[in-house]
């Protein structure tokens, strides 16, 4: 049975990668929530923190777990053993990205299959990105972020 890896830099985690991550827990006997590390990325939690905040919001589904690695994600599934890729898709955009990144990984580990999951159409607008300008702004994040971590990405951004 395969394990599936939701990977990403959940920096922070949104309701639209918790939808993800819901439902590859129903697909998948078996499901990481694979914190990486992106050098092209200056985090606003270190990846320990995101690792840590991603737990407390997935600890009602029983088959998910949270790692976090500053390797290749093709090396370090391969030492997970047979894994399959699980990633979200919002637009064309993301498409022509995770396309380019699925085919370098299977290049790198040939066992490596990736599966793409259409987000739901109320995340369509939600990124990460937009969590972090809208909060640091004064806005609402209430309804972009789950509950269990809305005051420390509150209190994160307030410190700037």
């Amino acid at each position: 049975m395969k394990i599936a890896i939701c990977p990403g830099s959940f920096d922070p985690i949104t309701l639209g990668h918790l939808d993800i991550i819901r439902r590859a827990s129903e697909l998948f006997p078996r499901v990481i929530v694979a914190v990486m590390v992106n050098s092209k990325k200056k985090g606003l939690f270190s990846v320990e923190e995101r690792a840590e905040l991603i737990s407390r919001v997935v600890k009602d589904l029983p088959n998910v777990t949270v790692e976090w690695s500053s390797d290749l994600l093709a090396k370090w599934t391969a030492e997970k053993g047979d894994c399959v890729v699980v990633k979200g898709l919002r637009a064309i955009s993301d498409f022509e990205s995770e396309f380019q990144m699925a085919l370098i990984n299977r290049k790198l580990n040939p066992e490596l299959e990736t599966v793409f999951l259409p987000t739901s159409e109320e995340y369509l607008y939600l990124s990460s990105s937009i969590v972090r300008e809208v909060c640091s702004l004064g806005g609402d994040i209430s309804e972009l972020v789950p509950a269990e971590i809305l005051e420390d990405v509150q209190k994160k951004l307030a410190r700037g």
